[in-house]
């Protein structure tokens, strides 16, 4: 039987990698279209683009894999449906439930490459091509919305409207409340960076609040000591589903500690999760589709269909995020649902396939 499970993983495996080559050439291309209309912007020329293009394709690939696995899941057992080695495989008296488990093992491999992609190299060059793209451009990020980025510490509440590359920020708005909930200072500094595990803010004007009135000063430098590290910093300015795990955890736990909203973050901490394992579910999801179509079916109606279901489940797991905050859905259950639903898909075809 291990001679069996090889030949079908062998099959599964290289027509699913065949697949998401050829995916992620066709969206590189687009996607470097996409980045040559910016060349000219400050110093970004077209070999910064390449290469900027080229530092995201991690995580391009960890996006396409649930749909290069069923695709790539279609054809290799499709072609071993066209030749009839199915049947005859079938007709030695394999089970069907042993065959799932044969294409199962091959489908735990690609998950495990899915997880290891997700978590430690697509972070990583997401974050790079961040930075690297925002240095050439010399491109200030502008985080939230047009007022900025707020967070709270303790009693204190902080705006920042500006990151600029290099751990350095621009326009620090800090509020001091007292136990009574009544404004006591408000600061405000021009820039900001980051020097030995503490900011260091600079042109700083301050207004302190008391019974006797209001005191106005101002000072060239000073040190401020807050939780609010770069690396926090650089998750808001980062789309959520690009961060690693741990970061997402670190994140969502700051939030909470300061009593902001987490639903976004707690989301993609459970998409992350989930996804690699959707890539699973997709290997899962062909056995049935093979096994109920004819040995007539040509590779171009397997890949067609493939393809619009891996689109589908792609941008409904999109759409079940800004669901799940509108309507107040559990995280869990808004990450969840896509791959719950093609499961549930799998098992119903299964259940139905003589």
């Amino acid at each position: 039987m291990r001679i069996l499970d090889n030949y079908i993983a062998r099959h599964i495996i290289s027509s699913s990698a065949t697949v998401l080559l050829v995916l992620v050439a066709i969206f590189t291309f687009f996607l470097l279209i996409d980045e040559l209309e910016q060349v000219g912007r400050g110093s970004y020329s077209v070999l910064q683009a390449f290469f900027y293009t080229f530092l995201r394709l991690p995580g391009m690939i960890y996006e396409l894999f649930p749909m290069a696995a069923l695709i790539g899941s279609l054809l290799g057992l499709g072609t071993l449906m066209r030749n009839g080695e199915i049947t005859v495989i079938r007709a030695a008296g394999v089970a069907k439930i042993r065959i799932v488990k044969a294409v199962m093992k091959a489908g735990l491999v690609l998950v495990v490459s899915a997880m290891i992609l997700g978590e430690f190299v697509a972070p990583a060059a997401e974050g790079y091509a961040r930075e690297y793209r925002s240095m050439a451009i010399n491109e200030r990020i502008t985080l939230e919305s047009q007022n900025g980025f707020w967070a709270r510490d303790g009693n204190s509440y902080i705006n920042i409207r500006e990151v600029l590359p290099g751990d350095q920020l621009k326009g620090v708005y800090i509020y001091e409340f007292d136990a009574n909930h009544e404004l006591r200072s408000s600061t405000f500094a021009q820039s900001a960076r980051y020097d030995e595990d503490q900011w260091i803010l600079e042109n700083i004007s301050q207004t302190l609040i008391s019974t006797d009135g209001l005191q106005q000063r101002h000072t060239e430098m000073a040190a401020w000591d807050s939780p609010l590290r770069p690396d926090l910093i650089a998750v808001v300015a980062t789309k959520p589903d690009s961060l690693a795990l741990w970061t997402l955890v670190k994140f969502i736990g700051f939030l909470n500690a300061n009593g902001q909203d987490a639903a976004r973050y707690e989301h993609a901490l459970w998409v992350k999760i989930i996804y690699p394992i959707a890539t699973g579910v997709m290997v899962f999801l062909a056995v049935p589709m093979v096994m109920r179509a004819n040995r007539s079916t040509s590779v171009g109606q397997r890949i067609i269909t493939g393809g619009m279901i891996g689109l589908g489940f792609h941008l409904l797991n999109k759409a079940a995020g800004h669901v799940g905050v509108v309507f107040d859905i559990h995280p869990f259950l808004s990450a969840t649902g896509p791959a719950l639903l093609m499961l549930a898909v799998g098992f119903t075809l299964m259940w139905k396939t003589e």
